[in-house]
């Protein structure tokens, strides 16, 4: 990756809006990264998000819970977690007063995959960007959201 100008072959109209086509392209880039990293582990990168949301809750937590904390926000989030039941990483049980409500949580089988992901996590992309930098880029991607 270099100069998304040079990358796509284009000039802009402002720096706002090339920082704009950059962001995304650069968003497509990284999660075309994260689906190629999971692949081998049978999951997709918002399946090891809920596996993530799972194992920080350290205890049963309701879907809409587990939506709410996701990064993208999933609008098929019950299908990724009848796939994660399918292959026995989370468990899901109805609330005994509410029976419309359920409750999630990571089996050892998921945690024993979490285990194996982190060991060979690999985030060398940004490796070439100083802590000083990730901090400004980390603060101007919150002002864009305020």
């Amino acid at each position: 990756m270099g100069n998304i100008s040079e990358e796509i072959n284009s000039t802009f109209p402002s720096n706002r809006v090339k920082l704009l086509i950059n962001i995304k392209y650069t968003a497509n880039w990284i999660n075309s990264k994260e689906n190629e990293f999971f692949r081998p582990y049978g999951i997709s990168p918002q399946q090891y998000n809920i596996l993530r949301i799972l194992r920080g809750a350290n205890k049963p937590i309701k879907v809409q819970v587990i939506k709410e904390r996701m990064i993208e926000r999933a609008p098929n989030a019950t299908r990724l977690m009848d796939k994660l039941c399918d292959k026995k990483l989370i468990e899901r049980e109805r609330y005994k007063h509410d029976k419309r409500v359920l409750f999630v949580t990571i089996t050892d089988k998921g945690l024993e995959l979490l285990a194996e992901i982190d060991k060979n996590i690999n985030i060398d992309f940004i490796n070439n960007i100083s802590e000083e930098e990730a901090e400004k880029l980390s603060n101007i991607l919150d002002k864009i959201r305020e």
